[in-house]
């Protein structure tokens, strides 16, 4: 029993030293809340993988649909195949699958327990707005992989289209599957960028009119981002990730702007550094 209890009290971050009016926690309750949501994300990925397991075939077919599609895409005299190399391989390959199903299907819990973790140190008004964000952050999170997929197949027609026509051209999928990996978790992670954005205008780390001073080198920046973090060469994929991402930046920073003007933040932020005090 005391085993039982002692595994539960893993997934439990309840304090155990008194909070204080202000809502401060001794540090190791700190700690101890940390370790409980981790242990809670772990769970939650050990339970998506298993049931993915139940549905490997068809993320299978799913991961090789955008292969397809790309073959499709090419001159009739650029030969491709996809091929498996070494003995265990193909064990590998269905856990890492599973694994990547599973982050990205328990996406809205693991980004709650995230959020979850952040939200005791705002204030009560703070704290209202971040419940919408957990809300939202997983549903984000999945259509940035969805715009991700569906840019895959121009992306990897692009960089098998630069295989010389008398040559075939071999696909080793552990290879291709981390490529696939790395171009999905760049849209996720992309699309969560301006929710970060609001976190740090919550903390008093940015503000609204600070991010429109500077939307000049928002904008080159998010180009910049989308053409360094998309795996391919194509501009296609480059656009795909940079105009949504640019997009999202920019109606955070009208959400930073209304925050700020909720909060009276505007009213001080209007006055000119270098202006001399009338006091």
């Amino acid at each position: 029993m005391s085993v039982i209890s002692g595994v539960a009290g893993l997934f439990s971050g309840k304090p155990r030293n008194p909070i204080g009016d202000d809502g401060r926690m001794a540090l190791a309750d700190h700690f101890r809340e940390l370790r409980a949501r981790i242990m809670r994300i772990a769970l939650y990925l050990v339970v998506g993988t298993v049931v993915a397991f139940f549905f490997y075939d068809q993320l299978f077919a799913l991961l090789l649909e955008p292969y397809n599609q790309a073959a499709e895409l090419l001159p009739d005299n650029t030969a491709t195949e996809p091929v498996l190399t070494g003995v265990g391989q193909p064990l590998l390959l269905n856990i890492k699958i599973c694994a990547m199903a599973a982050v990205v299907a328990t996406s809205p819990l693991w980004l709650h327990e995230i959020w979850g973790f952040v939200v005791p140190g705002l204030h009560p008004e703070e704290k209202r707005a971040t419940r919408l964000f957990t809300v939202v952050a997983g549903p984000l999170f999945i259509a940035g992989v969805a715009t991700g997929y569906w840019v895959l197949p121009r992306a990897i027609a692009t960089l098998i289209g630069f295989t010389p026509s008398d040559i075939t051209q071999l696909t080793e999928f552990g290879t291709f599957f981390s490529f696939i990996i790395r171009m999905l978790l760049v849209f996720g992670i992309a699309y969560e960028i301006p929710l970060f954005v609001i976190m740090l205008n919550l903390a008093g780390v940015v503000s609204g009119r600070a991010l429109g001073r500077h939307r000049p080198w928002i904008i080159i920046g998010t180009f910049v981002f989308a053409a360094v973090a998309t795996p391919s060469t194509d501009p296609f994929s480059m656009l795909l990730l940079a105009i949504p991402l640019l997009t999202l930046l920019l109606v955070s920073e009208v959400i930073c702007r209304l925050l700020d003007r909720r909060r009276g933040k505007h009213q001080w932020e209007e006055w000119d550094d270098d202006e001399a005090s009338p006091l």
